[in-house]
């Protein structure tokens, strides 16, 4: 058995306790260690053997091993040329086509290992997404990432997927955003550690099934878990029922949302904005702050004086008007003449003023 083989043989033994690309490494690794050697071994040879310096003697030794071959040093001796086939041809060439063919090995393997969501990330003020939609996962999160890749502070920030639903990788639609996964378990402490929890900006806990209570269950195991980290403070979390609110943040969990599995530019803004996902939220819930239209007909007035005389009666937070088209228009500079006919004002359940408070107020 030459050397070659019983390298390959010793690293074939042990490929069954380590993963298949830490195998391939590590059977690269010694064979480039052993290529070193050989000519290290051929160039001082070349030194003793062909009385050659020892620039000439390296720069021989890399033409024969590569088959350059410029042929302008070249070994005379026989004892010159028999360390060269011995140590390079027969042993040496071999060696680095196998180390050659090894790293080709380890980039194909990590690559479909990445495809597959079998990689530990090793990342930096990234967001983790743990959990997945059950049904049009790949639309959910093509929104929340086009819309987060609007936002400049976020355009190249790296987005990774704690979640087994795309155990054959990752749509194409996906990847081409940027995004990657690990196919692992949401609660593991294993698939926490491959998309590196510990050392992202944010990290989001969608409800593993906003239509089963159960969910609620799963979601604050993996909050209980980051919590422990000391994570708590940079998580948000969904959370289906809202009596388990309140386990929640005990935890001291940042944000608790609803799914809203039709909008999920709330998260968005939960993660760009925090604090205004509250709004938005409360705004989806008809008890409590909620919007209505007012038909009150105005003219002429500019929409500050309109915020002011509405806000100055506590009447509410006038949001839009209805132009004489019929078309909505929010949020209009504080100083345009606005020609509405109907309000969308934001007000209270407890206190829901009649249109006749508000056309007051507009005299």
């Amino acid at each position: 058995m030459n050397l070659f083989s019983f390298v390959r043989k010793q690293s074939v033994r042990r490929q069954h306790r380590v993963s298949p690309d830490h195998a391939i490494v590590g059977r690269m690794v010694r064979s480039a260690g052993i290529l070193g050697l050989l000519l290290s071994l051929h160039a001082l040879a070349m030194m003793y053997f062909e009385d050659l310096s020892p620039g000439d003697s390296i720069w021989l030794t890399f033409t024969t091993i590569t088959t350059v071959g410029y042929g302008d040093v070249s070994a005379a001796t026989p004892a010159g040329r028999f360390t060269t086939v011995a140590l390079l041809y027969l042993i040496g060439i071999t060696l680095l086509a196998t180390v050659a063919s090894d790293y080709i090995d380890y980039r194909m393997t990590r690559r479909e290992r990445m495809q597959r969501g079998q990689w530990s990330w090793k990342m930096q003020d990234h967001i983790v997404f743990i959990n997945s939609p059950p049904s049009n996962g790949e639309l959910y999160f093509c929104r929340i990432v086009t819309q987060l890749r609007a936002n400049p502070d976020y355009r190249e920030r790296p987005v990774v997927l704690l979640s087994d639903v795309f155990a054959n990788g990752l749509p194409p639609s996906l990847v081409d955003l940027g995004m990657v996964h690990c196919t692992a378990s949401a609660d593991s402490p294993q698939g926490l550690d491959q998309v590196s929890v510990d050392h992202a900006r944010h990290i989001i806990i969608l409800a593993h099934d906003e239509y089963a209570e159960s969910s609620d269950s799963l979601t604050f195991a993996i909050a209980h878990r980051l919590q422990s980290r000391g994570l708590a403070s940079r998580t948000m979390a969904e959370c289906v029922l809202d009596e388990n609110r309140g386990r929640l943040k005990e935890l001291g969990i940042q944000s608790i949302l609803r799914p809203i599995r039709s909008y999920p530019e709330i998260v968005v803004r939960a993660i760009t904005a925090p604090g205004t996902e509250v709004v938005l939220e409360n705004l989806f819930t008809y008890g409590g702050d909620h919007p209505r239209r007012y038909d009150v007909f105005t003219r002429g007035r500019t929409w500050a004086d309109i915020v002011q005389r509405v806000s100055a009666r506590d009447i509410g937070t006038p949001m839009a008007f209805v132009n004489d088209d019929n078309e909505v228009v929010c949020q209009p500079h504080a100083d345009e003449k606005v020609d509405a006919r109907a309000l969308i004002i934001v007000v209270r359940e407890e206190r829901i003023p009649a249109a006749a408070e508000v056309v007051r107020a507009l005299d």
